[in-house]
């Protein structure tokens, strides 16, 4: 099964490659501004996850600049996802408030809706 699992994340990643959708062009201002709106954000992700794939590519559509953290090649993205989010599940998006909260989004159509709400 994990032979299985590894040939489908090489196959996902690579058709991922080849069809790498083109982000968004913005005023230089205005990308300026989002990015630092984005700084704020953290993608907890596998690389070959379908589920974070689909995320990663609609923040490259969109042209966000998001740190991504792999659980599962980090330790320390693995722990920090447990005690944050509580779960160790994938895709999980942190998002930190002005205020200094955070908030922990899971599910990759929540995550998208979010992103396109709030950065489109």
């Amino acid at each position: 099964m994990s032979i299985i699992r590894f040939i489908l994340g090489r196959i996902i990643l690579f058709l991922n490659w080849v069809f790498t959708p083109r982000g968004i062009k913005r005023d230089p201002a205005m990308q300026t501004r989002i990015d630092g709106q984005t700084a704020r954000l953290k993608l907890y992700q596998y690389e070959a996850c379908p589920f974070c794939v689909k995320v990663r590519r609609a923040m490259k559509r969109q042209s966000l600049h998001i740190e991504t953290r792999d659980v599962k090649r980090s330790d320390t993205a693995r722990e920090e996802l447990l005690a944050g989010g509580g779960e160790l599940k994938v895709p999980c998006l942190r998002i930190e408030g002005d205020g200094g909260e955070v908030q922990w989004m899971y599910e990759s159509a929540d995550i998208i809706g979010y992103l396109g709400s709030n950065y489109a």
